[in-house]
């Protein structure tokens, strides 16, 4: 049963050949095996159908005579996907040249066309942990980490070459940073470029190794950073540095260092995002009467004001004293509750004046 090579591709018959190209690689990223939403059979099949109606004169004989057209003369044997990336030899479709510079433009492994950009390998991340009390968090520190890791040679400053000599041309990649190989396939040969393993994609060598760290351009070491932790941060986040984690190697740059704060609970102040709470307690006269207290805040002892006629649990609010944002000047506040003390065995004197107080309302 004939194909329907438009369809598979997602375009109309008159699509133009630029319309049929854009539709292939779209579909072919997204089917590719290597991906997530990857689909091998319906990779190969999208494949198929732009190998044929992405070429003028198949797409022609295709047009007329549908995907079996091979039985008029034209393309023998169909495709067979394995065979191809094989490379068997001695085998092909009568003359047939098939274009997979589109594949490879998308997935590197295609010829032709020039140097591609090389990504710079990254090393390892590292996270460590540290504790703080919530007054740090609150308003920021420096806090010294130690951690033994791989850094760049401190002789060859990490490219490998030793102190006095100097970088020469790759022989096998002759400058270019990659080599190219030509591939005999089921389609006939097929070009494809990979990073030079020699040079690691830089096109130069060093003349002399550094003796210390044998041209690798890491060592292990011990090393001692200067953490900023910024005011308001909140238990569990993390700072990021960038490139001091592990440093992989000639070529290449360190990776990340995660500093992951975790702040120990304290037993006057509870956090609640940017807000800070606390409690205090006052004798019932304090209550009734009114009266000036001193509590507890992240910056110190302050005074509080106590009015004639508080009610237990009422709760009363510090501007300003609570948790600074970590993007902006603005800054929570302090909540106090204040919860009033009721005698549980009140002296004589004490029951006769609540008597007295009874008996006045």
């Amino acid at each position: 049963m004939s194909k329907d090579y438009y369809k598979i591709l997602g375009v109309d018959k008159s699509a133009s050949k630029d319309e049929i190209k854009k539709a292939f690689r779209k579909k072919a990223h997204k089917l590719h095996p290597d991906k997530k939403t990857g689909d091998e059979a319906k990779f190969k099949e999208v494949n198929e159908a732009y190998q044929v109606v992405g070429d003028e004169k198949k797409r022609q004989q295709y047009d007329q005579f549908g995907s079996n057209f091979e039985q008029q003369g034209g393309f023998g044997g169909g495709m067979n996907w394995e065979d191809m990336m094989r490379g068997q030899q001695g085998q092909g479709f009568g003359g047939m040249n098939f274009d997979f510079g589109d594949i490879g433009d998308m997935f590197g492994f295609g010829g032709g066309g020039g140097r591609r950009q090389r990504r710079t390998p990254k090393g390892s991340d590292i996270q460590v942990d540290v504790e703080i009390d919530l007054k740090d968090a609150v308003e920021g520190l420096e806090k010294e980490i130690s951690l033994t890791k791989n850094v760049a040679c401190h002789v060859c400053t990490g490219n490998g070459v030793e102190p006095g000599s100097s970088l020469e041309t790759c022989d096998d990649c002759k400058g270019q940073g990659q080599v190219t190989r030509v591939q005999q396939t089921i389609l006939g040969p097929m070009q494809t470029s990979a990073t030079c393993g020699s040079c690691d994609g830089k096109g130069q060598i060093p003349k002399v190794l550094c003796k210390h760290c044998g041209g690798d351009g890491v060592e292990r070491k011990k090393e001692t950073l200067n953490v900023k932790i910024p005011a308001g941060i909140d238990n569990g986040q993390s700072i990021r540095i960038t490139g001091k984690g592990e440093f992989i190697g000639k070529g290449g740059i360190g990776g990340d260092l995660y500093v992951k704060v975790h702040v120990k609970s304290d037993e006057s102040l509870r956090r609640d995002g940017e807000h800070l709470y606390s409690e205090a307690h006052i004798t019932f006269s304090q209550a009734v009467l009114g009266d000036k207290i001193k509590i507890k805040t992240i910056e110190g002892e302050k005074t509080l004001v106590i009015p004639a006629g508080t009610q237990s649990h009422q709760q009363f609010r510090l501007k300003n004293l609570g948790v600074p944002h970590l993007q902006s000047s603005a800054r929570g506040n302090q909540y106090v509750d204040v919860i009033v003390d009721i005698p549980k065995r009140p002296s004589k004197k004490q029951k006769k004046l609540i008597e007295e107080l009874g008996e006045m309302n």
